[in-house]
């Protein structure tokens, strides 16, 4: 139960990764959550939009494995997207900050650590 709980969590954030990159990315509460300028924000816009869709797409792997009817192999996908979760949020916070590794890598890494404990 614990494991479904992080696993959903980290589905979740980057279904709101999305939303934030793709849709809100220049409008103001993007601007806060990324601390940018209007002018950055539309100078990279569709840079975020990108990255917007490959949150979704993790977000959307780890469904699928969620949902897989073979247990096994949906524990195996499960613990590929949540790999690539963690090692994008450990790459983001050593490029952008640690704030990022926080709030992306760790729930993966925990959620990682719930299938084998």
């Amino acid at each position: 139960m614990l494991k479904f709980f992080w696993v959903f969590l980290v589905i979740l954030e980057h279904v709101y990764f999305l939303y934030l990159e793709m849709f809100l990315w220049t409008k103001p509460r993007g601007l806060k959550v990324f601390r940018q300028t209007l002018e950055k924000a539309q100078a990279s816009q569709v840079l975020a939009a990108n990255q917007g869709l490959y949150n979704g797409f993790l977000a959307v792997g780890l469904l699928w494995g969620m949902l897989h009817p073979n247990p096994l192999l949906g524990r195996q996908i499960q613990l590929f997207f949540l790999g690539c979760v963690a090692v994008a949020g450990a790459f983001g916070g050593y490029t952008v900050g640690y704030r990022l590794f926080l709030v992306q890598a760790v729930p993966a890494l925990i959620a990682i650590y719930c299938f084998f404990n």
